[in-house]
């Protein structure tokens, strides 16, 4: 069986950036396929749903796999995503909730008290375009915390379900959730370090109407 390759955007000795396809697990099987690709060991640092693609950052050592644990859990490490939900979400908007994970459904639920298990989940975002036809939006999520699938549970739980996200609440023929980590963005040595990119499905819909992605303007939104 051929294995799947995995576009590098750029490696240092400490890390490498690199776009997660959809399909590929996180935790194990990245780091397997970048060590067959470019030698050595690759440590994760944060994780992507098995059905979400884009951008991750892999530690080429112990060291800098802790370094960037780090500046993910003082919140220094900077994600945004990008998604296609069912309907109009507000222009922009900010959602607080208590998640809790059911790990025996490997499904997340908004629930209303604070109890064990329960953790706090917070983003902001921006809706950037509207179909209003196909009563659809894209938007632009800025993660303050980190939680297993929380961009999917809280737009779902408003009414605003990831296309194709069946296990939240979509009811559309799309096999898989239009959600895309397109942007990251940290420090180190001293220096900025910031990747953006965009997802496949991108092309197949209609955003052309404000931005080429074969002009660079498009990495303004993000």
């Amino acid at each position: 069986m051929e294995r799947k390759r995995v576009e590098v955007l750029t490696e240092t000795a400490d890390w490498a950036v690199c776009l997660k396809p959809v399909g590929v697990e996180s935790e194990k099987e990245m780091p397997e396929l970048l060590s067959a690709m470019l030698g050595g060991k690759f440590f994760p640092v944060h994780r992507l749903d098995l059905n979400v693609g884009g951008l991750t950052v892999y530690a080429r050592n112990g060291e800098a796999a802790a370094r960037l644990s780090e500046l993910i859990r003082t919140g220094s490490f900077r994600k945004a995503y990008m998604a296609l939900v069912h309907g109009n979400p507000p222009a922009s908007g900010r959602m607080e909730d208590l998640l809790w994970k059911d790990a025996r459904a490997k499904k997340v639920y908004v629930v209303q008290r604070m109890r064990r298990g329960v953790k706090k989940a917070a983003l902001s975002y921006e809706t950037l375009w509207t179909d209003i036809k196909k009563d659809r939006s894209l938007v632009l999520v800025r993660l303050e915390t980190g939680r297993t699938h929380q961009i999917r549970v809280q737009f779902s739980s408003r009414g605003f379900p990831l296309v194709g996200d069946h296990k939240y609440g979509a009811r559309d023929e799309e096999t898989v959730p239009r959600l895309f980590s397109s942007r990251i963005r940290f420090v180190w040595a001293g220096r900025e370090r910031e990747f953006t990119a965009l997802p496949a499905w991108w092309r197949k819909e209609d955003y052309f109407e404000f931005a080429n992605p074969d002009d660079d303007a498009w990495k303004d939104m993000i």
